[in-house]
């Protein structure tokens, strides 16, 4: 049975990052992993917390992501923190490094997530919001579910 290249399973997303950044940009990526990396990736065995992209003439990197050791590994599990290169084209490497030298943007990693049998990270070209903009965006969430709620209870 042929597993079809087109299903998404998302393994995680990464909530903060929209909080504290105003997303410009979405790319998929691929990533290079070792080991029992992946099995680690979908058991969910995975945090986002400070991760960044890093960009080089050739290269983008996912620095600080953090895939626990896989359970059932042996003596040559993967090392929990190290860095890993992510598979882009070079134009597309070029167009964002360009951008990331402006004043103001970064790459940060938003989700993980399946294609088929490859694991795919969504990484964001992303600017910093300012605490008023957070306490907005705080702001706007609550009267959401509050009206939602509301509504829940007048269906009722």
């Amino acid at each position: 049975m042929k597993q079809d290249k087109n299903v998404f399973k998302p393994l995680q997303k990464n909530k903060k990052a929209y909080f504290n950044y105003e997303v410009i940009e979405d790319l998929e990526c691929g990533i290079a992993l070792v080991g029992t990396e992946v099995k680690s990736l979908r058991e969910g065995k995975f945090s986002f917390a400070d991760s960044y992209v890093t960009v080089t003439d050739r290269t983008l990197t996912l620095v600080g992501l953090t895939i626990q050791p896989y359970t059932h590994g042996n003596i040559h599990n993967h090392d929990p923190n190290r860095n890993r290169r992510l598979l882009a084209h070079k134009s597309e490497i070029k167009r964002l490094k360009r951008r990331v030298i402006e004043k103001g943007f970064t790459l940060v990693p938003t989700s993980i997530y399946l294609r088929g049998n490859l694991v795919k990270v969504q990484v964001s070209l992303c600017r910093g919001k300012q605490l008023h903009d957070k306490r907005a965006a705080t702001k706007e969430r609550d009267m959401n579910r509050d009206m939602r709620r509301e509504v829940k209870q007048l269906q009722y």
